[in-house]
């Protein structure tokens, strides 16, 4: 198989994902095999030399082309959901129960559509691949032009605009009780339970001044998260950190960790942040129920 060939073999395998993405980002089926082709075309004039995190650039590379597309309409009106395809279910590519993907199908369809009539083309594209992917602040800080503090802004502004509107793709409720489990599993070192909760493309992130304290800089798949908060969390509390649940450590007084978590079906990322001056610029509310 030549290099051409396995480029475009590692594509296919990306390309449920990436229509994923689109269709989230576009509302259209058939503007998302267009933007879907066209981040092929990007890749394959780019090539993979430099390109450490194939799958990474990839929702990057396709989010840039729907962000593109957004910008591109301009005063018109957004689109309204096309007939072209179903809106897009969950990320995983196995087969799911019907019920459930049935489910999920039809709560991905209202958040995006809130989405869609709701948030500029920067907040919409900040909010999809971060709440509903997984990417990274600074990931997609450079894309739109932004700090990774001003990009964490921007998701929580549109964050806090979905979950107004009454439409989110998964309840808030149901996201914290994933949390309180998760850190129930790690403060009793119940790993399997762990193991369980996460995605198993889960990645863990931590900041400077967290890796400091002998964090790692980055964990990624379930089993390596699970080991690495396996009998931890004894001192951290459920807490809304910039409007999704997440969890604080708190010493004297004052926060001292921040732990912000991505939850789709399971949690699909986790973000430790120790440094006191992002802390504080974080917006934390601890203790509030999961019916907030």
């Amino acid at each position: 198989m030549n290099d051409d060939d396995l480029l475009a073999r590692h594509f296919e395998e990306q390309r449920p994902r990436l229509r994923a993405v689109a269709h989230r980002m576009l509302g259209s089926a058939a503007e998302a095999e267009d933007a879907v082709q066209d981040t092929w075309l990007r890749l394959s004039r780019a090539g993979t030399d430099e390109i450490d995190n194939l799958p990474g650039w990839l929702t990057t590379a396709v989010g840039r082309v729907c962000l593109d597309r957004l910008r591109a309409r301009g005063v018109r009106p957004e689109q309204p959901w096309d007939d072209g395809g179903e809106p897009p279910g969950p990320v995983d590519v196995e087969p799911a129960d019907p019920e459930r993907e049935a489910v999920l199908t039809e709560s991905v369809g209202r958040a995006l559509q809130v989405v869609l009539d709701t948030l500029a083309p920067t907040e919409r594209f900040v909010f999809v691949l971060h709440d509903m992917f997984a990417v990274s602040f600074d990931e997609i800080a450079p894309v739109v032009d932004r700090s990774a503090a001003a990009v964490r802004q921007i998701a929580s502004r549109a964050r806090r605009r979905v979950q107004l509107s009454g439409h989110v793709e998964v309840d808030p409720a149901r996201q914290r009780r994933v949390v309180e489990a998760f850190l129930a599993a790690s403060r009793e070192g119940r790993f399997d339970d762990l193991v369980a909760l996460l995605d198993p493309h889960v990645v863990l992130r931590a900041d400077v001044a967290a890796t400091h304290q002998a964090a790692t800089p980055e964990a990624r798949g379930s089993a390596a998260v699970a080991a690495f908060f396996n009998g931890r969390a004894q001192a951290a509390v459920p807490a809304y950190v910039d409007a999704a649940p997440g969890a604080v450590v708190v010493v004297d007084g004052q926060i001292r960790v921040a732990l912000t978590f991505v939850v789709g079906d399971r949690i699909l990322a986790i973000e430790s942040v120790v440094d006191p001056e992002r802390v504080a610029a974080l917006d934390v509310v601890v203790g509030e129920p999961a019916s907030r």
